[in-house]
């Protein structure tokens, strides 16, 4: 078979495993996993390689920015205790703990090599697991800090990585020689992600081609996320701080026209970078699993087996400790209320414990590791060993564990929408209350049927018939939208309600645009 006919097999391949978990509920990376594993093992098998430096910014940098663009700074910041516990304390620990067992098992492994593992292991991919969370009904609170996690754990791990790799490049490397470069990086990359989407809408506000403004923003992404590497900085840090400050202005100035397309781009290109990441790693470990005799086949598979049981157990270990800290503290009055709610429920403690689940990151940052990097095969075996393990392990079996919990969804963001469309609909009327003209007179009176409607059915929306260019139409959806990015600038909605309601506008303005 040839190169083509190859990626448009496995493209194929994956959308017949998408549909399945679908239907079985399940997030379709644990099936893309199971056939990348699968794939080491066909004789036929192309044997494709990509040069490490691209590869974290190939699979990294988009997936981030599209996280991080959806990502509700007011949640965040209502939950940064837990968020921030599982983003530091909990990476440092799992990155220890895999290091130390590691030395353990291969003795004559470098610290260094260790540390990498350790840090390659320990971040969780919680878009598997939110895949799931929201297809049941979860507290709000819970989801949004597995999202938080996954936004910003990745920072924590690659700071770690990054400094493991250039110790093992180096016979001597002290703390006061990676001490400069690590406080350049935490302080640095937020200021020049800021910087650089400011810079950026001031560089594109006059795009109005669809394409084109696409085009644009996967090389700005790529820009960014390269720049960052180059100047030292965590790219990371600077990607999410880069969408977030994108998602805080361009959906003023982005039409509905531009915005629609963009949105189904994107997310079909991180369904295809997932594909590619988890097909990649199968091509990977065939000749690595050939040239390995039985001995040391047996070896490397009880490390890799140890390294998973390793980074459940601190996991489900950490969110125990963490929950009973904080109800000791609020037992004993030395935490506030507002911060007490951060400590996780005996229930909302066994579901975060056990979305462990790794992804994408852990495999784009195995690929990365250097050609002679020390043990860098049983370092790629055990990567993809743990990214296995857990999609299938937790993966298949967290949606039982959450219905059996019976976990009860407070539902915030049905509300907020409901009161959000009341605010549109107001501000929409309001703006064409003064026009005398009979297609206002119209417009109004269905506005009003539309606004009894959401008062009185929070799950109603707004209504986008096909209709001919309507200028006045579309002066009461920009007013609707005004308002709503109001509430959202004030923290009155969070973004999953601003979303929603955007997308409902959105499709308003492209049937007024005719």
């Amino acid at each position: 078979m040839t190169t083509l006919e190859w990626i448009i097999g496995l493209l194929l391949g994956a959308v017949v495993l998408s549909a399945l978990a679908r239907k079985v509920k399940v997030p379709y990376p644990t099936f893309l996993a199971i056939a990348g594993v699968m794939l080491a093992f066909v004789p036929a098998v192309p044997s494709w390689t990509l040069d490490p430096e691209l590869t974290l910014a190939l699979f990294v940098a988009p997936v981030l920015l599209d996280a991080g663009y959806d990502t509700s700074l007011r949640d965040l910041r209502n939950n940064w205790l837990p968020v921030s516990t599982l983003v530091v304390i909990a990476v440092a620990v799992t990155t220890i703990a895999v290091a130390i067992v590691a030395r353990r098992l291969v003795p004559d492994m470098p610290w260094s090599a260790a540390a990498a593992l350790g840090a390659i292991v320990a971040p969780p991919d919680a878009a598997a697991a939110v895949a799931i969370l929201r297809q049941v009904k979860l507290p709000y609170r819970l989801l949004k800090v597995l999202e938080g996690e996954s936004l910003l754990n990745d920072a924590s791990a690659l700071l770690i990585y990054r400094t493991a790799v250039g110790a093992a490049a180096m016979t001597h490397l002290a703390w006061r020689e990676i001490a400069p470069s690590v406080a350049l990086s935490l302080a640095g990359s937020p200021i020049a992600g800021y910087v650089a989407a400011k810079i950026w809408l001031r560089l594109t506000p006059r795009v109005n081609d669809a394409p084109t403004a696409i085009i644009l923003q996967f090389a700005g992404t790529f820009t960014i996320w390269i720049a960052a590497e180059r100047l030292g900085l965590s790219a990371i840090l600077t990607t999410v701080v880069y969408a977030v400050t994108l998602a805080r202005t361009a959906p003023a100035r982005t039409p509905a026209r531009l915005r629609v397309p963009s949105y189904a781009v994107w997310e079909t290109a991180v369904f295809m970078l997932n594909v590619l990441a988890f097909m990649l790693i199968g091509m990977q470990l065939r000749p690595i699993w050939i040239q390995l005799d039985d001995t040391v086949r047996l070896h490397y598979a009880e490390v890799a087996g140890c390294v998973l049981a390793v980074i459940i157990v601190v996991r489900i270990l950490w969110v125990a400790v963490y929950g009973l800290i904080m109800r000791l503290l609020t037992a004993k009055g030395l935490l506030r209320q507002s911060l007490a709610t951060g400590g996780p429920t005996l229930k909302g403690g066994i579901v975060v414990g056990w979305c462990g689940m790794r992804g994408i990151v852990t495999l784009a940052s195995a690929f990365a590791l250097p050609e002679g990097f020390p043990y860098r095969e049983l370092i790629l075996l055990t990567a993809c060993s743990a990214v296995l393990g857990t999609l299938v392990l937790q993966g298949l079996t967290l949606r039982p564990l959450i219905l059996m919990l019976r976990l009860q969804d407070d539902s915030p963001v049905a509300l907020e929408v409901a009161r959000a469309r009341g605010v549109a609909f107001r501000a929409a009327l309001e703006e064409i209350d003064g026009d005398p003209s009979e297609a206002a007179d119209l417009l109004r009176q269905e506005y009003r049927e539309l606004l009894m409607q959401a008062d009185g059915s929070p799950d109603g929306g707004i209504a986008a018939t096909e209709l001919p260019a309507d200028p006045l139409r579309r002066r009461a959806i920009r007013a609707a939208r005004n308002a709503i990015l109001g509430l959202r600038n004030s923290e009155e909605i969070g973004d999953d309600a601003f979303h929603q309601i955007e997308e409902e506008l959105d499709r308003a303005e492209l049937s007024a645009e005719g």
